[in-house]
């Protein structure tokens, strides 16, 4: 005898209707799609080498200005890099950060969360307890004191962020998963003697998945700023490396001169944080329709 698996339904045309009925999502999901297709083929896009340095043309201005030249779009930088490339690249560097931050934290969250709501008693306080150590330490702060002494890397930031931004996963899966389990799917996958981990893996885990996909947006957007003030203090991605934190980092000493270094970079940078919390807002309303 098998156990009765209960799935999250597929995606239908009825579920794409209902996609089509949040424009929050269509919106916020269409400039994040745009957003990795440019990072992926950022080579292809790309009109300059984003790290080829030219003095004689430094600061020059983004096309739309008088001075500025069709041969630099968006204008160079202050050593002369062409600031269109710069700013593509810069794509991958914020995307590769936020999710494989969320991957990292997802991963220790969930796991936590998992054993915590499923087991409950002992193994529920342990986790509690790990979950308010967390809590009671500042992660702008812990990162920066970790960054400093182990120096600024992009695979620093990534690890330092994944390992601090865990908690928010273990408190909704813990939470989500101490009401799956008195459901009667899960007393009958019991019932037909399916292991602990067959029950956590086939039937709790995909039963919670749309409450991480939510949860997931919130902390990618939260991990690409964080990543974007630690490169602005000098403590997280390092040049010539470009990173729009970086990139606005290194223009603040020209902002009164040639606003457009920090504001293209900053508008990217904003856009593409209000496009993952547009996205995410749209599927919290989708999975709880009473909202919205």
């Amino acid at each position: 005898m098998t156990a009765i698996t209960t799935n999250p339904p597929s995606l239908t045309s009825g579920t794409l209707r209902r996609m089509l009925h949040h424009p929050s999502l269509v919106v916020g999901v269409a400039i994040v799609a745009a957003m990795i297709l440019i990072a992926v083929f950022a080579p292809l896009l790309a009109p300059h080498d984003p790290y080829v340095q030219d003095i004689s043309r430094r600061a020059v201005p983004p096309v739309w200005y008088e001075k500025g030249t069709w041969e630099n779009i968006l204008g160079t930088d202050q050593l002369g890099r062409d600031y269109l490339s710069r700013l593509i690249y810069g794509a991958r560097v914020s995307l590769l950060i936020g999710f494989s931050v969320v991957l990292i934290s997802g991963l220790i969250g969930t796991t936590l969360g998992l054993l915590a709501g499923y087991f409950g008693g002992k193994v529920d306080t342990f986790v509690a307890f790990i979950v308010t150590v967390r809590l009671a330490m500042p992660v702008i702060l812990v990162a920066l004191a970790v960054v400093a002494l182990f120096g600024g890397s992009i695979w620093v930031v990534i690890t330092v962020l994944g390992l601090l931004k865990w908690d928010r996963f273990a408190v909704v899966v813990r939470s989500t998963t101490q009401q799956i389990r008195a459901l009667d799917y899960i007393a009958s996958a019991r019932t037909a003697g399916a292991s602990t981990f067959w029950i956590l893996l086939r039937e709790v885990l995909p039963n919670i998945a749309p409450q991480l996909i939510v949860i997931a947006t919130i902390e990618v957007a939260s991990a690409i700023l964080m990543e974007a003030a630690l490169s602005f203090l000098g403590l997280g991605v390092q040049p010539p490396l470009p990173s729009w934190g970086l990139m606005i980092s290194e223009a603040k000493s020209y902002m009164f001169f040639s606003f457009w270094l920090i504001a293209i970079p900053g508008t990217a940078l904003a856009t593409l944080v209000f496009a993952i919390n547009l996205a995410g807002d749209g599927l919290r309303d989708m999975i709880t329709p009473e909202r919205s």
